[in-house]
């Protein structure tokens, strides 16, 4: 229940704070490429409850290839690039965590493609609501930079997610409201100066 309400309150403040910045937000990727503002992605929430996770649109609408960003990838646009940098495109996120798919600190939430290749794993990571931010997040603030744009899904199948779930089930086994707290820092201070040292 204090988890809730803190996702909660938290969220509905930081969206009412950044009302002008996100207009700006959207205004400056109507300029920049045609397409939606947001970018809706079907991933596993808890319990195996699938839901739909929204971002700000950082890519070209009409993209093909892989489903994960590598470094140098061509489809991110200008406006995208700033975003993902510090971490704006993941700012819609907060109106998953007020309709309470998701929460503030959490394992990041998998497609189902990759859900299913580490099902035994995800039995136990999807029994809490997957984050924001979490662990996984800190420690790879810059994920598409372990990602080569020849073998991305390759690498990140053998070694990016089996990393990110060690560090979901260590999450789980450490979980509290404090824990919480220390995380929501730490992936401030990652963003803004760099990261985590672990």
């Amino acid at each position: 229940m204090l988890k809730r309400s803190f996702d909660f309150l938290c969220s509905l403040v930081t969206v009412v704070l950044l009302s002008v910045p996100l207009m700006v937000i959207a205004m400056l990727i109507r300029l920049d490429s045609r397409g939606p503002l947001f970018y809706k992605s079907k991933r596993m929430g808890k319990d195996g409850i699938p839901f739909y996770m929204y971002k700000f649109r950082s890519m070209l609408n009409n993209n093909i290839g892989s489903k994960i960003t590598a470094r140098d990838d061509k489809r991110i646009t200008r406006i995208g690039r700033i975003l993902r940098k510090w971490k704006m495109d993941e700012l819609p996120n907060l109106f998953n965590v007020l309709s309470g798919e998701m929460s503030l600190v959490g394992p990041r939430p998998e497609v189902p493609e990759y859900v299913k290749k580490f099902q035994k794993t995800y039995n136990i990571v999807l029994k809490v609501k997957p984050g924001v931010t979490g662990l996984s997040q800190i420690k790879y603030v810059n994920e598409s930079t372990h990602l080569t744009t020849e073998c991305a899904d390759k690498e990140y199948t053998n070694a990016v997610l089996p990393d990110k779930l060690k560090l979901d089930i260590e999450y789980i086994n450490k979980k509290s409201f404090a824990f919480d707290i220390r995380i929501i820092l730490e992936t401030f201070r990652t963003i803004l100066f760099g990261r985590w040292n672990e």
